[in-house]
């Protein structure tokens, strides 16, 4: 009885102290569970406040412009399988020197981009197997950059002639290569003299063989018989023009065919037509 009392109250006094440390620890316990984790993966609105926006993406947006760059080789969307594109006729020379110099620039360039556009369309067009919508405009683009070109030019040599008294050209002279033929040679400086340097002398303006000169011979006779027929047609083309239409223009033929003799061959008798010639 007495060791059961003994135990009771050490039991009481252990509980006690048990209860005690508890009630003891339990407001720190219920303030370390108030606050967060540092390591929780929300975010305050604080925090998302001073959240930085993601960057753009410069790799799509330089692909975007590449691509806008790139389509500027091809042509309109509504030209695309178009039988036909209108455009206009090609620049004369007559307006271009009219313009300034700022704006030849420009308009360079501006054909220079019209037809690398065309011969793109082109080139895909002959892929497909389709067919080039008005494949004249090529030629119009580059009689229109051959006329620009020599209206710069006249402008340059003006300038030169003015300031120098020289053409401001690059010299040529035609000289015989090593066949025996006449060539245009544009000449340049050199720093080291013609007789010192090798590559000069690579240059053969002369011909002394006898293979060559016989060559030279047969050429000139078979460009003199070409011209000489050519000749002969352009006279059998003009006799059959008299004989159908006898009141045709005669200053006009001779503008036409300068080498030809239009009155005499007016006055033949192979002009007259199969009528006059049964009534005579």
């Amino acid at each position: 009885m007495f060791l059961k009392n003994i135990f009771r109250s050490v039991s009481v006094v252990k509980d006690i102290s048990l209860k005690t440390d508890f009630l003891r620890n339990t407001p720190a316990l219920s303030a370390i569970a108030r606050v967060p984790c540092q390591y929780s993966t929300q975010i305050t609105p604080k925090e998302q406040s001073e959240v930085k926006p993601a960057e753009p993406d410069y790799d799509a947006k330089l692909s975007a412009d590449i691509t806008k760059q790139l389509m500027q080789f091809f042509d309109e969307k509504d030209n695309w399988g178009a039988q036909r594109v209108y455009v206009g006729r090609a620049w004369k020379k007559e307006e271009l020197r009219l313009k300034s110099s700022t704006d030849l620039h420009k308009l360079w360039y501006v054909l220079l981009k019209e037809k690398n556009m065309l011969f793109t369309m082109e080139h895909e067009c002959k892929s497909q197997m389709r067919i080039f919508p008005n494949p004249e405009r090529i030629d119009k683009v580059l009689e229109s950059m051959d006329n620009l070109e020599e209206v710069v030019r006249e402008r340059n040599k003006a300038f030169h002639l003015l300031e120098t008294g020289e053409t401001g050209e690059r010299p040529f002279q035609m000289v015989f290569n090593k066949l025996g033929l006449r060539n245009f040679y544009r000449m340049f400086e050199h720093i080291v003299p013609k007789e010192l340097n090798e590559k000069y002398k690579d240059h053969i303006f002369f011909y002394s063989y006898n293979e060559t000169k016989n060559f030279v011979k047969l050429f000139r006779e078979k460009l003199w018989v070409k011209k000489r027929r050519s000749k002969l047609q352009e006279r059998r083309y003009i006799l059959q023009l008299f004989k159908r239409f006898p009141n045709v223009d005669k200053s006009y033929l001779k503008e036409l065919y300068p080498d030809q003799d239009i009155e005499k061959l007016r006055q033949s008798k192979l002009t007259a037509s199969h009528l006059q010639q049964k009534a005579n």
